[in-house]
């Protein structure tokens, strides 16, 4: 047990390897391989029991996602697939959206798909919980993914913080995200917007329909795309006002502009500003 605090604990997980090959040996069926090595103390039955408890207990502390699928390959080592099983059961019942997991559970379902043979390349999360908690939890399955369906998911700037993380990592694949109605205002756009300044930022297509912005966050908007590299931006369904349009104009013109294709929802306040447009508008 000692050897999996010390695991947990390690910065660069050096010691996740040993601790996998030591458990797989600790096994009553490898007993007779190191026979005559190691001393007999007792049940080596009782302690792998014991084993498996205290790593369960470790995974209900939230350790970092890179430990917590390190002491899943230990419990398969172990021959403990429960908390897999459960996961599995619930996933293919239907009843995954409506079922509270605890945080060993969320872990396992991280390291279910994140082993799984299903192609990683598009994450919907309607398919799991429609929740910021949710999101936060399933980070690790949204970083390998090319394209992110987030729409009508009830997320708020929480989930537009824990997507910041994802765009400005140096492992970000992320090249399509979908947040379309979604409550995020303001506020949750200004931390979206902090990612796709990111050198590390990959996204070419966004969609922020419906999700409650104003004329505060077509700012940061308009900022951010000077340095980002989106080709498509759809903003239907907000209210920028015409200051919000104009920042978009004006940006549009600018030579150095990625966006090739801006959806904005046509209003009486927008009609001059969509005159200028014609030639990069796809409404």
């Amino acid at each position: 047990m000692i050897t999996v605090d010390k695991a947990l604990v390690s910065d660069n997980g050096h010691l996740d390897l040993f601790l996998r090959f030591l458990l797989g040996l600790s096994l009553e069926s490898n007993e007779k391989l190191i026979r005559g090595l190691l001393t007999n103390t007792g049940s080596s039955s009782d302690c792998q029991k014991d084993i498996v408890e205290y790593i369960k207990s470790k995974l209900e502390q939230n350790p970092s996602p890179e430990r917590s699928i390190n002491l899943f390959y230990c419990l398969n080592e172990l021959n403990d697939d429960s908390l897999v099983k459960e996961i599995q059961s619930y996933m293919s019942s239907g009843r995954l959206s409506e079922a509270e997991l605890s945080p060993a559970q969320w872990s396992a379902l991280v390291f279910v798909l994140l082993t799984s043979e299903e192609d990683l390349e598009v994450f919907e999360l309607q398919k799991f919980i429609r929740s910021d908690e949710c999101f936060k939890r399933l980070l690790p399955v949204v970083q390998e993914a090319t394209t992110a369906l987030l729409s009508e998911c009830n997320l708020t700037e929480r989930s537009c913080s824990a997507l910041h993380t994802v765009l400005s990592s140096e492992s970000s694949k992320l090249t399509e995200v979908d947040l379309s109605s979604n409550p995020l205002q303001d506020s949750g756009v200004k931390l979206l917007c902090a990612g796709l300044k990111s050198p590390n930022c990959k996204l070419e297509k966004l969609s922020l329909s419906d999700c409650s912005i104003t004329e505060e966050g077509y700012t940061a908007l308009a900022e951010a795309l000077k340095s980002s590299h989106l080709i498509d931006l759809d903003l239907r369904g907000n209210d920028p006002g015409a200051s919000g349009v104009k920042l978009l104009t004006d940006l549009l013109q600018d030579p150095d502009c990625k966006l090739k294709t801006l959806r904005l929802l046509k209003s009486p306040d927008a009609v001059t500003a969509f005159h200028f447009l014609t030639e990069v508008l796809d409404c």
